[in-house]
């Protein structure tokens, strides 16, 4: 290391006021030695002090630095600490909407933000030399990740990236593409917590720790197995002793859930009141309670305002009033009023707050300035608190190991537990962190420490090429060069290196079919070709076998459609084999469900498995128009009267018949059985032991090919994916002939960053939005961006007006045609547009009070303004597109309208 670099890094860490870690001293080297660099560590490890560097090594060199994160927060939150250290003068802040001395030598950004710049060849990029992408691990972000890679593909080759990033297990892979990608990027990881983290489980009233010895996090090192602690251990056996055991019997829900409601809470099982009381006795708070539910964080709130919970002093409720007083400031009395600020004022002087998507803006801002500050005590959040600011907690408190993924609930992940826990542990004030999972009935303390000494958290790539990447890129370098870019992705470098695995296994799978076709081998002829013979003539067989089931059911299914009321047939299998009366021929809804009568006098709906074979309607009767099978009554006639029929009718039925074989196919078995006759190794004495052996290598080979199958679809995945979108652009006139040059209507599509981008485009074109007003056109354009939340509705959404709701049926139409050309290139249909936030903005728009628009909705203040703000970005975006004339002015109207009161509080919030 020459002086200078010993003299920059030595001035650069004067400037802190602990000593820097060996991983962020060798980052830094790398750094200043021209290399990029992807720094992993853990939450709380330090690892933006390498970002830091690279502002400070730019400000030196008189070169410019971009600074990115994941979301508007933490730009905030970023480009205060710079201007702190190197003045307002040289730090700017770019978010999309808010834009402060964006021309500086360094500059604070949404990574989206830079994106877009690298479409536009902006000039601020001009004489970049550094960037800093902060959370890196964001590009896993399944609805934004592909903006990291598409930044980190699209970055000039001079820019030095450093990439920061948690702790991740595939680090070396991630590594290795970056290098592959930018070239000479060095990777330094560190599993090393600077405040080691102590693990508990909370029973009763008492706090237990997990483990026997020390904890693996708890150490500077992970370390290896940790027994657990046995009074846990016994503490699970006692309580299973305790609680009756109806896991192994078979019940319905029902069941289940009635046995759940009479089983006893279990003693161990925390409340909330106790536990704080519990960590404050224990010197352990702050601390950060995480509930994976909103309405299960105001709801701990309220309980703990209940028990009459308070955490603070004086001096700091008065020091908490001046926080919320400066940071609501700008709201109406009014639309405070409809927040119910003042049940939140309340919690909030006490040390007590929730933090989750659905809270203001502003009374987040509030949270997390008096959480830092060490004013509010405990703070129950949502998992988004742990990927989102930065708020470290003394304490982090766990209530449940299960949480609920889209789908279904499930158990919570290794790579999901440490980077929840990773928030305990503040460096520079704590000495050590902890970690606490509550006890819940049914708890395996095993499974717990499972999770605390894993780090299991692969970064898997979710990039895939989109309408607007494909002309953006088209449009700064061509085609060709574009789809070369794209296979660089890390989404193809995954892929590729997955394909070099199954590779092996087709190796592997040759090598053995090679011994066995030799254990197979026949001295009378070739055992592989007779072997081959057997294998196609079974291979018809089975598929003629196929061919005739598959007529029988498309036999059943026509004579099903056909039936009425009071046709008389005869169920041919199953639990209700006999003879049956339609009831009602269940056409409704697609595949017919027939309502039927048995003998038995028994209602069963039927559908087309009951039917293996077409059943023969045998003769008819009558069924009563108003016929009601939940009266016992009209059950008993209809029954009498359908015994009374089938003595009428005659019941000896045709024995189906099965079609025969395809005359074609009955000819190829029969040419291939002739040959196989006069095969010299037909006759052989050992030929069924030849058989075996050839058979299993036969399977092998169709495995194989199974692979290779797997392999094809694997390699260029991203690449022919760019090119399906390509060829649907080209059609509709976004491209020109031959996808080389993007047309007007692609540079319209160029500036607009949504996932119906495609659709949002054509609905320009069509004139979709035209003639709208302001509040009709925010309701329309939310239908292209709004994402309901289950359980979001209180009634059946609608359009506000005839206006609005004649131009939301003109959308759908360009939607489903955009779709149907989709279809026909082989790409997935885009989501179906939303008019859940239709009324909701409209109203807003057009003048109505937060209450009011909040009231009818059922949305909370959060989720409204974070769906306005989309709202007013979306048609910002359509107003740029369009170009000048009556949609621009319209859309800049929506703007102005949407971003007022509680919308435009706190506005770098996310």
């Amino acid at each position: 290391m020459n002086s200078e670099t010993g003299n920059l890094l030595a001035a650069f860490a004067s400037g802190y006021g602990f000593p820097l870690d060996g991983y962020q001293l060798d980052a830094c080297r790398h750094v200043e030695a021209g290399s990029g660099v992807l720094v992993a560590a853990p939450t709380g490890a330090g690892k933006t002090v390498v970002g830091e560097f690279a502002v400070f090594l730019a400000l030196q060199r008189g070169t410019k630095c971009f600074y990115t994160t994941p979301i508007k927060a933490l730009s905030n939150q970023k480009y205060h600490d710079l201007v702190e250290r190197h003045g307002a003068d040289n730090v700017g802040l770019l978010t999309g909407d808010v834009t402060v001395n964006g021309e500086a030598p360094v500059v604070v950004m949404t990574t989206e933000v830079l994106r877009n710049m690298i479409y536009a060849n902006s000039s601020t990029l001009r004489g970049l030399g550094f960037v800093v992408m902060d959370e890196v691990h964001y590009l896993a972000d399944r609805f934004r990740g592909a903006v990291w890679e598409e930044v980190i593909i699209g970055l000039a080759e001079t820019v030095q990236v450093v990439s920061l990033s948690a702790t991740v297990s595939n680090a070396e892979e991630f590594g290795a593409w970056l290098d592959e990608v930018r070239g000479d990027v060095k990777i330094v990881v560190s599993e090393r917590r600077p405040v080691p983290l102590f693990q508990h489980v909370m029973a009763g009233r008492r706090l237990y720790d997990l483990f026997a010895d020390e904890a693996p996090t708890a150490t500077p090192l992970p370390a290896g197995h940790a027994d657990v602690n046995p009074e846990l251990l016994r503490l699970a056996k006692e309580e299973s002793r305790n609680v009756r055991d109806d896991s192994r019997k078979m019940r319905n829900r029902r069941t289940r859930t009635a046995i759940e409601k009479r089983r006893p809470r279990s003693s161990l099982v925390p409340r909330r009141d106790a536990t704080v009381e519990r960590l404050d006795a224990e010197a352990l708070l702050p601390a950060i309670f995480f509930i994976f539910s909103r309405a299960g964080c105001d709801a701990a709130v309220g309980q703990l305002m209940h028990s009459g919970l308070r955490l603070t002093n004086a001096a700091e409720r008065r020091e908490l009033e001046a926080i919320a007083a400066d940071h609501i400031a700008g709201l109406a009395p009014s639309d405070l009023d409809a927040l119910d600020y003042g049940s939140f004022l309340a919690a909030f002087r006490n040390g007590i707050a929730a933090h989750h998507a659905g809270l203001l803006p502003a009374f987040k801002e509030c949270v997390e300035e008096a959480f830092v500050r060490g004013l509010v005590k405990v703070v129950f959040a949502t998992e988004t608190l742990a990927l989102g600011i930065n708020m470290p907690a003394r304490s982090v408190v766990l209530e449940r190991l299960v949480k609920y993924n889209g789908e279904s609930h499930a158990p919570i992940t290794p790579g999901e537990y440490t980077q929840l826990t990773g928030r305990a542990g503040r460096r520079g004030i704590d000495v050590e962190g902890h970690a606490v999972v509550l006890w819940q009935t049914g708890m395996d303390p095993r499974s717990v420490a499972g999770l605390a000494s894993r780090r299991t958290y692969p970064l898997r790539s979710s990039f895939a090429p989109t309408y607007n990447m494909a002309v953006n890129l088209v449009g700064s370098v061509g085609r060709e060069r574009a789809r070369v870019l794209l296979e660089q992705s890390f989404a193809q470098y995954q892929s590729d290196r997955g394909v070099v695995g199954l590779a092996r296994s087709i190796a592997r799978g040759n090598e053995q079919i090679a011994g066995y076709l030799a254990q197979a081998a026949c001295d009378k002829g070739d055992f592989t070709e007779y072997a081959r013979l057997r294998a196609e003539i079974s291979a018809l067989e089975a598929e003629a076998a196929r061919s005739r089931r598959a007529d029988r059911r498309a036999e059943s299914l026509t004579v099903l459609l056909e039936l009425r009321p009071g046709d008389i047939l005869r169920v041919p299998s199953g639990r209700h084999t006999g003879w049956a009366v339609v009831v009602d021929p269940g056409l409704a809804k697609g595949d017919p469900s027939p309502m039927v009568m048995t003998e038995q006098r028994q209602l069963k709906r039927l559908s087309l498995v009951d039917f293996p074979t077409p059943p023969v309607v045998a003769g008819r009767m009558r069924v009563p128009k108003h016929f009601d099978p939940r009266q016992p009554a009209s059950r008993r006639n209809l029954s009498a009267a359908f015994r009374s029929k089938l003595a009428e009718i005659d019941l000896a039925q045709p024995r189906y018949q099965p079609t025969a074989l395809d005359a074609e196919a009955a000819e190829r078995i029969a040419e291939l059985r002739a040959r196989l006759k006069a095969h010299p190794c037909h006759g052989c004495p050992d030929r069924e032991n030849h058989a075996r052996w050839a058979e299993q290598a036969l399977r092998l080979e169709r495995e194989n090919a199974g692979l290779q199958r797997q392999t094809d679809r694997r390699t260029n995945t991203i690449a022919v994916r760019f090119d399906r979108i390509c060829t649907v652009l080209e059609s509709l006139g976004y491209l020109t002939e031959g996808g080389a040059a993007v047309t007007d209507a692609g540079r319209t599509l160029a500036r607009i960053y949504a996932e119906l981008d495609l659709v949002s485009a054509e609905c320009i074109r069509a004139g979709v939005f035209d003639a709208l007003s302001a509040p009709q056109l925010a309701a329309v354009l939310s239908s292209l961006v709004f994402e309901a939340r289950g359980g979001d509705r209180r009634r059946p959404p609608r359009m506000p007006d005839r206006a609005s709701e004649s131009a939301q049926q003109e959308l759908r139409r360009v939607w489903r045609d955009v779709g149907l050309t989709e279809r026909d290139h082989r790409l997935e249909r885009g989501p179906e547009p939303d008019i859940g936030f239709a009324e909701p903005i409209h109203a807003w728009a057009s003048g109505r009070p937060l209450g009011d628009v909040l009231d009818e909705s059922g949305l909370t203040a959060g989720d409204f303004v974070r769906w306005a703000r989309q709202v007013v970005d979306f048609a910002g975006q359509i107003g740029r597109a369009a170009g000048p004339g009556p949609l621009r002015t319209t859309c800049r109207e929506v703007v102005d309208r949407v971003r007022r009161g509680v919308v435009d509080a706190a506005p770098l919030e996310d």
